[in-house]
């Protein structure tokens, strides 16, 4: 695309930041605003320019789902060379070039789980400790790295965080000593190592830091809020002396604290660039202006909240409406019914989404839409592309491109997955069987969005970047998700539940900084929604004798009274 093709329908805002391409530049982005959309123009705009060579551009963001995400808008847009990574790929892709040279031979194995390298530490210590609590003390390893601690520093932090039942600050820090001990003897490093070591070389080897900042110039880090201190250090290495860099964040969604997560570099870019070129995108086209208004209520006065504006002239939309229910599973049948409802009236169920704190809170909901007939997914579930039915469908789909047929992509898929027992009616009966029916209909309806001329071989390619890039498919269900899973989504009509204290905010989120994520958490979750907004919590809950209280956050929520008009003498 041209320079000015990428300048077309883009609001000023936008503008603004795709036309920043030199020096240090922070995009404060809210919700809903275009943040993916002004961010991948903005380094289109640069290559097509000829500011940017495509090579000489590292974009950074923290999953893979997102990273495969800014590579296809990209490509679409004639940025293709452009690299588009997550922190932990691209310092494993240097880390792998890079080992053979400073340290001989091949590099590390990488663990793909910390569980049964910890146990085996735990039982050198003749800790008795149990899987959740290995998990949990898994998380304390994680926390200490990217937050750039020695053990010796965290066994001092130990003894304000919360730890299983039984370990103290001192065993935990003696697990992690026994921990590293292993992983040495076994030559393998975890994934933050990657991080650690990548940036160790850097600093330690000046002919590795020359490479690193020949390759790469310009560097794009989109989610900034929610970098940790290791990241931040990683990425002040690869930029070494210069500062073309853009960050793009939103304060007011970091919900990744507890992990290391940090927004005071996206808050303290100004004071650290002082010649920063600092913008705003609070232009919401995600939302209705109720919706978007009750967001702002929640985060006004905050600091780094934006203030969201509805875009153009919609409708205003209907009013978040909150409801109270008497128990959790009287909200599950009332939320599920409410769902049904909008299905019978036309409403899409891939449309609609239910949010939660805590994963424990989707049993309920499950059996109250499995009882209402709804067919539903849960997000953080088996992925999609690790389903047997899908495998086999793909397995199956590969054969046939061997033979390079010559019929149309779609009779081709729709003969495929008919003959895994696909037909044309959905199952009357609910569970597996409906699963499964859903499954493969969603690869029928990929290649039926597939443009006109694709081959067999190419939708199979594409099938396989897919699942590389975690990218799913859209299935007819309704999406159940936690708070923090829902991030980076959208659905016209959410249903948030559970909104009582104890879980929003969650019962053990103590002190002020651990009550402000919850708020944010919140604030994440209502900026899901685009047209319709629900709330709700429940009364009492299960064995517990004493009534619940409705989250302190509601009453915020809620706009204010207009003030009685004075009365005439």
């Amino acid at each position: 695309m041209t320079g000015a093709a990428l300048l077309e329908d883009l609001d000023d805002q936008q503008r603004s930041a795709v036309e920043a391409l030199l020096g240090p530049v922070c995009v404060l982005a809210g919700a809903g605003t275009g943040k993916t959309r002004a961010l991948t123009h903005r380094i289109a705009y640069g290559v097509a320019s000829g500011v940017y060579a495509p090579n000489r551009v590292m974009a950074l963001t923290f999953t893979t789902r997102a990273a495969g995400e800014l590579r296809t808008r990209l490509r679409l847009l004639g940025a293709a060379g452009v690299a588009a990574r997550t922190f932990h790929s691209a310092a494993l892709s240097q880390l792998s070039y890079f080992w053979p040279v400073v340290a001989g031979g091949r590099p590390p194995h990488v663990l793909e789980a910390k569980g049964r390298l910890l146990a085996q530490a735990s039982e050198s210590l003749r800790l008795r400790l149990d899987t959740a609590s290995l998990r949990d003390l898994a998380g304390e390893i994680e926390w200490r790295k990217v937050s750039g601690l020695s053990i010796e520093e965290y066994a001092r932090a130990a003894e304000s965080r919360s730890l299983p039942p039984s370990v103290t600050a001192e065993s935990a820090a003696e697990l992690q000593r026994a921990y590293e001990r292993v992983k040495d003897e076994r030559r393998q490093i975890d994934f933050e190592d990657v991080l650690l070591v990548t940036a160790g070389m850097i600093e330690q080897e000046p002919r590795v830091a020359q490479q690193v900042r020949e390759q790469y110039r310009f560097f794009v880090v989109d989610e900034y809020q929610d970098v940790s201190p290791l990241q931040q250090r990683l990425l002040d290495l690869w930029l070494g002396d210069r500062t073309d860099v853009c960050v793009v964040g939103d304060a007011s969604q970091t919900i990744y604290s507890f992990a290391g997560a940090s927004s005071s570099y996206l808050l303290g870019f100004a004071s650290r660039y002082p010649e920063a070129v600092v913008l705003r995108l609070e232009q919401n086209y995600r939302s209705s202006p109720a919706i978007v208004e009750t967001a702002n209520r929640l985060m006004r006065g905050r600091p780094g909240a934006l203030e969201l504006h509805a875009a153009g002239d919609r409708p205003r939309g209907p009013e978040p409406v909150v409801t109270a229910y008497p128990t959790d599973a009287a909200e599950a049948r009332g939320v599920a019914a409410a769902i049904a409802d909008r299905i019978a009236d036309g409403e899409r169920p891939e449309d609609i989404a239910v949010l939660y704190r805590v994963n424990v809170q989707a049993a309920a909901i499950e059996a109250a839409l499995a009882d209402a007939g709804v067919s539903y997914q849960v997000r953080g579930a088996t992925r999609f592309f690790d389903l047997p039915e899908v495998r086999q469908a793909i397995l199956l789909l590969g054969g046939v491109a061997v033979a390079s047929p010559d019929e149309p992509l779609f009779k081709i898929v729709s003969d495929v997955i008919r003959s895994l027992g696909w037909t044309q009616d959905p199952p009357e009966a609910r569970g597996a069987v409906r699963d499964r029916w859903e499954s493969l209909g969603a690869i029928l309806a990929l290649a039926e969005a597939s443009p006109q001329g694709t081959t067999v071989r190419a939708f199979v390619d594409e099938l396989a970047q897919r699942q590389a890039a975690q990218h799913e498919p859209t299935r007819s269900a309704v999406t159940l998700a936690t708070l923090h899973s829902a991030k980076g989504l959208e659905w016209p009509t959410v249903f948030l539940v559970g909104l009582s204290e104890g879980l929003v905010p969650i019962a053990y989120a103590q002190g002020i900084e651990a009550i402000d994520e919850e708020r944010r958490l919140l604030y994440v979750g209502i900026t899901r929604a685009r047209e319709r907004l629900h709330l709700s919590w429940a009364q009492q809950g299960p064995r517990s004798p004493r009534p619940r209280e409705a989250s302190r956050f509601l009453g915020e929520l809620r706009p204010p009274r207009p003030s009685p008009s004075p009365s005439l003498p």
